[in-house]
């Protein structure tokens, strides 16, 4: 007996007019990808250019004549006072000259140190868009050009002494650009995190118990802008943006700009109730519940203004929100038992 086989049922020499031609492609269309270390694509995130400024020549240009003839004119007086001094008494004009050298002294220190912290803000900016940039392109020469600013930033630091060890330690062995910044804000980012959270806590907790026993609005008003300002001027020195005046200015002016793109957070005593808990919300008094509507309003100042000057976004640690820090302020009313 044979063994079974298949018959063709149709002739080898025919062929299906209806079959589908093989399609032909180039090499250069065609994309290796290497299976064994792929992980999932993501489009890069497309950075819109920076919108041009208009009349900005104009501008410079007026603000440079004015402060050359403010100075002019603040010389030409000064000038004309120390030679009435020594008109009078040549001692006295001494004086007037020795004053006046140690004013000019302070103010080109003062000039140098808003300067320099200006430079530090926008130095914070490059970097964290330096960060963010090889972390979405996975680009290991970026990373390493990103995170050796990041050391160089926090090179005397002391309490980040054990971080830059560990950083240091452990970088060699890193090959990936997206694990290399994930690995230095898990090193440097993680504590100075944790402290940045609590002095936003901390904050927000005096608000509320000076919002809860103050007897005028007037007193509340001025102490919240006075502990918002002291909550933004904190986390700048803690990351390490050290602002002079003017600097401290825009970082104040990036802050409220941060809070008009993300929203304002209207916190009605339906949403105090949804944050707070419907049980504890009942037993506020109307006082202490605008304590807690103040203090989660300077929660998110200090949650915009660590956006702000943190040298690198957010990608592995989580992100604060208001909802973190209600437990903190639900402390200030401890059920009677």
């Amino acid at each position: 007996m044979r063994n079974p086989r298949a018959i063709p049922t149709s002739s080898h020499g025919k062929t299906d007019n209806n079959a589908r031609s093989p399609r032909a492609f180039t090499s250069e269309s065609a994309e290796q990808i290497d299976y064994a270390f792929a992980e999932e694509l993501e489009a890069p995130a497309e950075i819109a250019p920076a919108p041009k400024k208009r009349f900005g020549f104009w501008r410079a240009l007026a603000l440079g004549t004015a402060g050359a003839l403010i100075s002019l004119g603040l010389g030409l007086a000064a000038e004309r006072l120390v030679r009435d001094l020594f008109a009078a008494y040549e001692w006295l004009g001494w004086v007037g000259l020795v004053l006046l050298a140690l004013f000019v002294t302070a103010l080109v220190v003062l000039i140098g140190r808003e300067i320099f912290g200006l430079w530090r803000l926008r130095t914070l900016d490059r970097l964290r868009a330096k960060a963010a940039l090889a972390y979405v392109d996975d680009d290991l020469v970026q990373a390493k050009v990103a995170t050796d600013e990041l050391t160089k930033l926090y090179g005397s630091r002391a309490e980040l002494a054990r971080a830059r060890q560990s950083f240091e330690n452990g970088k060699a062995s890193i090959l990936d650009g997206k694990e290399l910044i994930a690995y230095a804000e898990r090193s440097f980012m993680a504590p100075l995190d944790r402290r940045a959270k609590a002095l936003t806590a901390a904050s927000a907790r005096r608000v509320a118990l000076v919002t809860a026993v103050s007897p005028r609005a007037l007193i509340d008003v001025a102490f919240i802008t006075y502990e918002s300002f002291r909550l933004a001027r904190n986390l700048a020195d803690l990351y390490g943006a050290r602002p002079g005046f003017f600097g401290f200015m825009r970082l104040i002016g990036a802050i409220i700009a941060h809070l008009a793109v993300t929203g304002g957070l209207v916190l009605t005593d339906g949403v105090v109730e949804q944050l707070v808990g419907q049980g504890l919300a009942t037993k506020l008094s109307a006082r202490l519940g605008e304590g807690v509507v103040n203090g989660l309003m300077t929660v998110r100042v200090g949650i915009a203004a660590m956006s702000i000057v943190r040298p690198l976004p957010f990608n592995t640690e989580k992100s604060p929100v208001v909802g973190d820090f209600v437990a903190d302020l639900a402390k200030l009313n401890p059920e009677k038992t």
